[in-house]
């Protein structure tokens, strides 16, 4: 196992290229034998323009007006999740790794990747960095938002990362927000830059499926929400199948990737789960390309 399951879990609705392992902005010093994440609770967030549907609003089914109102969103103080992710790219096949989660709302992403038994990557994102621990290499690798925006033309934040895992809408949401029928969902247009995101809401308010274009390229990925159960007194999606179709940059072929994630147990706690990052002096930061 590599850093490429860890990086698609939580970069997926981002990537549009074949490097999807190396990315982002150092802000912790070179190769410390410790690190220590502080939230920033007063960073502030990208801020994303709207694009309104000018389609006419077919009559109002069950759950219509609502669902234009105010989409269905999860609140927390700390999430914690056990989980089963399987990936398959054009060079790697994953099945059934555990991942364990810890998420502190508006701070903090913990993750942890194992195999049989062993853990292969540790990973914390904050409100401004990503570090990634590889415990099979023993090196480290520390990315920023705003290389991972430049690159993929896509305004990449905390907050995005954080929606994609439980469900919420993955760009702020706007007053007087217009939304069109289609089919079984409420489809609601948004654009950053030269990507538009198209969110599919289902009549119970919730995010059932997301489609993320790249307007250049036409690359595109897909994120469908499954499963939901009621989990306090909110619906969380138990299940996320990523499909990503992409045209490599290297070679001009087209390739699909998928991840597949299995969510075994979810809890929403109040207590501070603990978020445990360490890099041992050992290990060798691996430089950004």
């Amino acid at each position: 196992m590599n850093k490429s399951v860890f990086i698609a879990l939580f970069l997926g609705v981002i990537i549009f290229s074949e490097g999807c392992r190396r990315r982002t902005r150092t802000t912790v010093a070179e190769a410390p034998a410790t690190v220590s994440v502080q939230p920033d609770s007063s960073a502030s967030v990208i801020t994303l323009p709207i694009l309104v549907d000018s389609a006419a609003v077919l009559p109002d089914r069950p759950g219509i007006s609502e669902a234009r109102a105010n989409v269905a969103e999860i609140d927390f103080d700390y999430l914690t999740a056990k989980s089963k992710v399987s990936f398959k790219g054009p060079e790697q096949s994953i099945d059934n790794a555990s991942v364990n989660i810890r998420v502190r709302k508006d701070s903090l992403i913990w993750v942890s990747i194992s195999k049989l038994g062993i853990e292969a990557v540790r990973g914390l994102i904050s409100r401004d960095s990503i570090i990634i621990l590889d415990k099979i290499h023993r090196e480290y690798s520390v990315y920023d938002y705003p290389a991972l925006s430049k690159q993929f033309n896509f305004a990449m934040n905390f907050d995005l990362l954080q929606a994609l895992i439980v469900g919420n809408l993955p760009l702020p949401k706007r007053p007087a927000q217009k939304v069109k029928n289609e089919r079984d969902y409420l489809l609601l247009r948004q654009s950053e830059g030269k990507v538009l995101v198209e969110n599919y809401i289902g009549e119970d308010r919730k995010l059932k499926k997301l489609m993320v274009t790249e307007q250049p390229t036409k690359n595109t990925l897909r994120l469908d929400y499954e499963d939901f159960s009621l989990l306090n007194d909110f619906l969380f999606p138990y299940t996320s199948l990523v499909t990503l179709n992409y045209q490599s940059k290297t070679d001009g072929q087209f390739y699909q990737t998928l991840l597949r994630i299995k969510h075994n147990k979810v809890e929403l706690v109040d207590k501070n789960p603990g978020f445990p990052f360490t890099i041992p002096a050992s290990y060798e930061r691996r430089p950004q390309r």
